[in-house]
């Protein structure tokens, strides 16, 4: 899909590094890491960010009954490689109708996770109550993973975030009433370590999601 890489807090427009900056900017955020255009849901397009990134590339594995990849993105250039990944998937809601799920792995003040949460932070822990249990668990690379839910977000989506081989872990759920699916112990991979199966992934129609939260 073309298109050119923006800010992955706010989707505005960034300016590539040059003679006055060594970074990407934002006017309103600074020095960020610019998100590239979304890929359309394909083998290939997993292919790309998994070789690119420095960070894990989550998705479901295996995917829930019906479930389908639907698109990819990242933040990052071919110089610092990825620093943030949001894999999102679509399929039967626990209860009726249709779930999307972006999966969104990042260093610490990317602020990607947050966008498509809908909070005003680069980062989830002021809106987490971690003295509290979490409220909902995965198995991420093998390893129990807590989640908590991340406070504040608009009504429309379901927000869970926690840390996962050193970096943040968003799981952000469209409509509310499918954040259900957190409560059923996912089993997440990291698509770097998935080898061969990656080829097996199937795939839907890109969700609009992944371009406008």
């Amino acid at each position: 899909m073309r298109g050119e890489p923006s800010c992955p807090k706010c989707g505005g427009r960034v300016r590539a590094p040059g003679l006055f900056a060594d970074s990407w900017q934002c006017d309103v955020h600074g020095v960020v890491h610019p998100l590239q255009p979304v890929l359309p849901p394909s083998v290939e397009a997993l292919g790309v960010v998994v070789h690119r990134t420095q960070v894990p590339v989550w998705m479901p594995w295996p995917l829930p009954v019906g479930w389908l990849f639907t698109g990819v993105t990242c933040a990052g250039d071919d110089r610092s490689g990825g620093r943030a990944t949001a894999v999102a998937c679509s399929g039967p809601g626990p209860l009726g109708g249709i779930g999307e799920l972006i999966l969104v792995a990042e260093e610490l003040g990317v602020g990607l996770g947050a966008r498509y949460a809908g909070i005003d932070a680069p980062d989830p822990g002021p809106y987490m109550n971690v003295e509290k249990p979490p409220q909902a668990k995965v198995l991420a690379a093998g390893r129990p993973t807590p989640l908590w839910h991340v406070s504040g977000a608009p009504v429309d989506r379901a927000v869970f975030a926690g840390e996962a081989l050193g970096m943040w872990l968003w799981a952000v759920v469209w409509p509310e009433r499918s954040g259900l699916l957190m409560y059923e112990e996912l089993v997440l991979t990291d698509l770097r370590d998935a080898g061969a199966e990656v080829e097996l992934v199937p795939c839907g129609a890109l969700s609009p999601r992944l371009i406008q939260p």
